[in-house]
């Protein structure tokens, strides 16, 4: 039998800042959800949802936001949730892979400093 383990972070209460890392990877397994989330082939998924990143791995492609400049281009910017969630890839299904989130924590304490549960950091940079 394995327990779960606590968590320590809320990422309803986040506005999903893991949405914006440049490099979302994306293997042969997720492409293929991808494709069958969206019933098209994988060739189809591959070129409109995904691109070569900087590493030569692919990654999801992006999209404009007035939070974090880009972020996937399957966070929805009203919402602030996966539209995808279900067919995410594995590593958005792990992350944080920790009982800790460290933007999480960072957020919640500058929404505690500044007085203000709203309160979006742009600028951290981890």
């Amino acid at each position: 039998m394995s327990r779960r383990r606590p968590v320590f972070y809320d990422c309803s209460k986040c506005p999903a800042y893991c949405c914006s890392y440049a490099r979302i990877r994306v293997h042969d397994r997720d492409l293929r959800r991808l494709a069958r989330h969206f019933a098209v082939d994988l060739d189809a998924a591959r070129r409109r949802y995904t691109k070569k990143g900087d590493g030569g791995e692919r990654v999801l492609r992006h999209r404009r936001d007035a939070h974090f400049g880009s972020v996937c281009r399957f966070l929805d910017p009203a919402t602030r949730r996966c539209t995808i969630y279900h067919a995410r890839p594995e590593i958005c299904r792990a992350y944080p892979g920790t009982v800790r989130c460290g933007y999480y924590d960072f957020l919640s304490a500058e929404r505690r400093l500044q007085a203000d549960p709203d309160y979006v950091a742009t600028t951290w940079n981890p």
